[in-house]
């Protein structure tokens, strides 16, 4: 009971200190802005009679920077604060990123007010310092085009499922100059499907010459996935089909017919509307070069689930079939 108790304290801790940090950006930011405008209001009123005009000029330049300063981060705060309200969690993620490099352009240029007085200097010296880093940084801005890319043209966005290259994984994080990746599959695991829990990072620039493959694609999340057995000549076709179909439509035929409209509309824009489409788990037959036929059913699933989806319809059609063994046939290891 205690330990519980412990457990709970801890909770309403965990949670009262975002809160408390709030409060206490909000009480130092307006303390700051109320000092800051003393202080912008006192050299005005010429407190300081004996000091050379040029640091008088600057001081002025110096109070009014940092209040400018405060009050944009108290307005990025407020304006945060009504993002985290926003449902869609990758949308929210972008927006924010959007923001910090809105704040941070407003912060450069109150900084440069401060430092320059005159405004023509500033921007000469701004030129010539961005000519510099062009020529030094090409491959750093490559990569901050590719996040501007991303945004605008949204190849995947955060949470989506992605290959690109040899690297396939989860969308857990985009910078303005690198995307993460929470790896699925690789070469540490034989699962397609599985994390392998390695995280791995790549450029943004890299979108801008390699092609990406988005399993999540938000107007139609879904991907289709096979499972192929091998049979003999003489087995029961009409059965199989029966039982692979009637495992994979327990398994994922709602959410497959829920869906297979919105696949249709999609193709319907394109040039490739006349691909036949079918609502259903699928079974077809292919000659096998091994003197066996392929019996594979297609089905569609979401990527994310695929590999258990994949493992519980292997199982429970294997059973199905194993059960009738005079009308189905496998490959036998150790015939003789």
């Amino acid at each position: 009971m205690d330990k519980q108790q412990e457990n709970l304290r801890s909770e309403a801790q965990a949670a009262e200190e975002p809160a408390a940090r709030s409060l206490e950006f909000w009480w130092l930011s307006t303390i700051v802005l109320i000092l800051a405008a003393g202080a912008y209001t006192a050299l005005r009123l010429h407190a300081l009679p004996h000091a050379p005009e040029r640091v008088l000029v600057f001081l002025e330049r110096f109070s009014l920077g940092v209040g400018a300063v405060t009050l944009l981060l108290m307005i990025y705060r407020l304006i945060d604060q009504r993002l985290c309200r926003i449902p869609d969690a990758a949308l929210r993620y972008n927006i924010r990123r959007i923001g910090k490099l809105i704040l941070f352009g407003l912060l450069l240029v109150v900084a440069l007010t401060v430092l320059f007085a005159n405004w023509y200097a500033a921007l000469t010296s701004l030129g010539v310092i961005s000519i510099v880093l062009g020529f030094s940084l090409q491959t750093t801005l490559a990569s901050f085009i590719g996040w501007i890319y991303i945004l605008i043209k949204r190849p995947y966005w955060v949470g989506d499922r992605i290959t690109i290259d040899d690297v396939s994984g989860d969308v857990i994080d985009v910078t303005y100059l690198d995307t993460t990746l929470w790896e699925v599959g690789g070469p540490m695991i034989n699962s397609r499907h599985h994390p392998s829990g390695r995280v791995i990072k790549f450029p943004n620039s890299r979108v801008l010459t390699t092609a990406v493959v988005n399993s999540s694609w938000a107007l139609f999340p879904y991907v289709w996935n096979e499972i192929t057995f091998q049979v003999a000549y003489d087995s029961d076709l009409s059965f199989v089909s029966k039982v692979m179909q009637g495992a994979a439509e327990e398994e994922v035929g709602e959410s497959m017919r829920a869906e297979i409209g919105k696949y249709r509309e999609l193709l319907a824009r394109t040039p490739v509307d006349e691909v036949e489409v079918r609502e259903r788990p699928s079974v077809h037959f292919r000659v096998n070069t091994n003197t066996w036929l392929d019996a594979t059913v297609r089905y569609l699933v979401d990527p994310k689930q695929a590999g258990g989806v994949k493992s519980r319809l292997i199982v429970k059609m294997l059973e199905r079939l194993n059960a009738a063994p005079e009308r189905v046939k496998f490959p036998k290891g150790d015939a003789r």
